[in-house]
């Protein structure tokens, strides 16, 4: 008697995802970088020797310190060939000051990969930004050298200078006892262009402007971070400065200034430290936005970019749990 042979299924059911889009880490993470080079060649025209010093210190120590790590706690697999240590370590670099010690931005890269990710159990665990982190913990260990500022060669060469976030500051107390100091401040086209004091990879707006439009394009980002983060920092300082009789430029100095423009496209969109869903990425913008407006303008410190992005980093998962999606086909959700 001949064995009753089963049909054929019609569907073949497998466990998620059911198609792949051939989009790999480590092809995500050269788009990433692709997208930096405009900021990276930036900070080269703008520091010269020192912006490659740090840069090449940051990006090295980031990728020693991964391969150790993965030793140290039995990770056979080799994460340092999908790039984000690498990644890790420019983003790191470009928020850092052209006159930083080389070790101390050995010692950068270390912090951000060790306690800024490996801690957590390696990439798509972590949640900090992992550059944030070793941003961070540079500024409470060496305070004067992560504050020192070197005006650009293409100004004048070894001149250290405030950053226009900080004579802002001074401009707005003149403001205040009834002064003017307008004159203080840099050329709108100067903060603009990013010839002006600050860190390396921050203060070219059309350098970072160019490579988030080319990664919404490309889809590795969700356009509504930059969006309403943006526009929540250019309302509110807005209204500050209309409210305190400030001159009408006041909500431009703050956009094109410090690390909003690189924290907004490169930082805050971090797909393992920000929310899915796209109401809840509209609420985590805002969010930023009102910290870093809150800090710059009632604060001691004069930038909140990096502080904000790592207080809403811990917002992320109740965020996530409390705003979720409709399930296909599940109805209003109650």
């Amino acid at each position: 008697m001949e064995p009753i042979k089963e049909p054929k299924p019609l569907v073949l059911v497998s466990s998620s995802p059911h198609m792949h889009c051939g989009l790999t880490i480590s092809k995500s993470m050269r788009e990433v970088i692709l997208a930096l080079v405009p900021a990276v060649l930036a900070s080269v025209y703008y520091f010269r020797v020192d912006a490659v010093r740090v840069i090449v210190c940051c990006v090295l120590s980031a990728i020693i310190f991964e391969k150790l790590a993965n030793k140290v706690m039995g990770v056979k697999k080799d994460t340092v060939k999908d790039g984000s240590a690498a990644l890790t370590g420019l983003l790191l670099a470009l928020c850092l000051p052209a006159s930083l010690p080389s070790y101390m931005a050995v010692l950068g890269g270390m912090f951000a990969v060790v306690i800024g990710k490996a801690i957590f159990g390696g990439l798509g665990k972590n949640i900090f930004n992992p550059a944030h982190i070793g941003r961070a913990i540079l500024l409470a260990s060496f305070p004067q050298q992560m504050t020192t500022w070197v005006i650009p060669a293409t100004k004048a060469a070894a001149v250290t200078a405030a950053t226009p976030l900080a004579v802002m500051r001074m401009t707005e107390k003149v403001w205040q006892a009834g002064g003017a100091a307008a004159s203080q401040l840099p050329p709108l086209s100067d903060l603009f262009m990013g010839n002006v004091g600050g860190s390396l990879g921050e203060t070219c707006v059309p350098a970072l402007v160019l490579g988030g439009l080319y990664l919404i394009w490309k889809k590795l980002i969700d356009w509504r971070i930059p969006v309403f983060y943006l526009a929540t920092v250019a309302v509110l300082t807005g209204i500050y400065g209309a409210v305190m009789g400030y001159p009408s430029t006041f909500p431009l100095y703050h956009l094109f200034a410090g690390g909003l423009m690189i924290g907004a496209f490169f930082m805050a969109t971090d797909w393992v430290t920000s929310p899915i869903t796209k109401k809840g990425k509209i609420i985590y913008a805002i969010g930023l936005g009102v910290l870093t407006s809150l800090i710059r303008l009632r604060g001691s410190y004069t930038e909140g970019v990096c502080y904000s992005i790592l207080m809403m980093n811990m917002v992320t998962p109740m965020i996530d749990r409390f705003v979720r999606n409709v399930s296909f086909g599940g109805g209003q959700k109650k």
